[in-house]
């Protein structure tokens, strides 16, 4: 018998104002039984990072041909593709060529830094690509606040994360490794 996701509630309440974005998210985050709550609060994160009414969650870890996060336009294009982990460089290249946007969240320390080392003159050549790194004590902080009901505030001011649960706030300073040079 196959096990089953885990079902989590966030009430995720976001106040960006690099984006002047302001508004209410209720999402349902589907916890993949081999995901730990590291990478699901990642996805979370990433969300909270790139909100907008039209991003929803992929398939993810069940599927080869969705991201773990997506917004596509009214015509189904895909605009935005957000992978979070470790994703192999073909992998990068085909979301490129398949959306508008591409980010790649990664997180793990030293195996991250690894994999950026690894691919990161291959990525240098995708022009829609922005990989963002979190560190290890940012996405274990992020782990630490998994619950299945959860009620977060998510405030973002210059590239900087702060998450309040029950009173309790918790900063998030991801770092830019590469993006797409301004137009």
């Amino acid at each position: 018998m196959a096990l089953k996701s885990t079902i989590f509630k966030v009430e995720l309440q976001i106040a960006d104002l690099d984006r002047n974005y302001y508004q209410n998210h209720t999402l349902t985050v589907a916890r993949h039984p081999s995901e730990t709550d590291e990478r699901m609060m990642v996805r979370v994160l990433a969300f909270a990072m790139h909100a907008d009414p039209a991003l929803t969650f992929g398939k993810g870890l069940s599927s080869e041909d969705e991201p773990d996060l997506w917004r596509k336009d009214l015509t189904g294009a895909i605009e935005l593709w957000i992978d979070v982990g470790l994703p192999d460089e073909k992998r990068i290249r085909r979301a490129c060529g398949r959306s508008q946007q591409v980010v790649v969240l990664t997180y793990g320390g030293r195996v991250a830094d690894m994999w950026w080392q690894q691919n990161q003159a291959a990525l240098q050549r995708q022009d829609k690509l922005t990989v963002i790194n979190l560190s290890t004590e940012d996405s274990r902080a992020l782990a630490a606040l998994a619950e299945r009901g959860m009620q977060l505030q998510c405030t973002l001011q210059e590239a900087e994360l702060w998450l309040i649960v029950d009173g309790e706030s918790t900063r998030i300073v991801p770092e830019i490794r590469m993006a797409p040079p301004r137009r």
